[in-house]
C-alpha cells in the first residue's frame, strides 16, 4: 500500500488517477510529478518501487503544497478577506456566493435549506 502525505494511495490504479486522490493534486500536476520522478503515467501504483514512493514524497513536501498545508493556506487567505471586510470576505461571512452567481433562485448550496416566511394575513371587514 503506497501511503503519501497523509493519503492511501489505490493500488490498482494508473499512478496519475491515484496521486490525484490527494487534495491539491490534479491530473496535470499528477502527470508532472510522475515525469519528474521518471515513471511512465500509465504505471500501476502496486509495480511502484519503494525508491520511487520515496522520490514522490519527497518532491510533495519540498515542491508542493498538498494536503493540510494547502488547507491551512485557503482558510487563512478567507480568513483575511473577511478580516479586512472586502466584499469577498463579507459573502463568506454571511454565507453567500462569492463569485457573482444570483441568489434570488438557486444558491442553495451556500445558503443551505430553504427557510419559509409566511405572509401576515389580511383583517377581514
Amino acid at each position: 500500500m503506497a501511503r503519501i502525505s497523509g493519503v492511501d494511495l489505490p493500488r490498482k490504479k494508473r499512478g496519475v488517477i491515484s496521486l490525484t486522490y490527494i487534495y491539491g493534486i490534479g491530473p496535470s500536476k499528477a502527470h508532472e510529478i510522475l515525469n519528474r520522478v521518471g515513471l511512465d503515467d500509465s504505471t500501476i501504483v502496486e509495480d511502484w518501487s519503494d525508491d520511487h514512493i520515496k522520490e514522490i514524497t519527497r518532491l510533495l513536501q519540498d515542491v508542493y503544497k498538498v494536503e493540510g498545508e494547502l488547507r491551512s493556506e485557503i482558510q487563512m487567505n478567507i480568513k483575511r478577506l473577511m478580516d479586512i471586510g472586502s466584499y469577498r470576505g463579507i459573502r463568506h461571512r454571511k454565507g453567500l456566493p462569492t463569485r457573482g452567481q444570483r441568489t434570488k433562485t438557486n444558491s442553495r448550496t451556500r445558503k443551505g435549506k430553504r427557510k419559509t416566511v409566511a405572509n401576515k394575513k389580511k383583517a377581514t371587514k
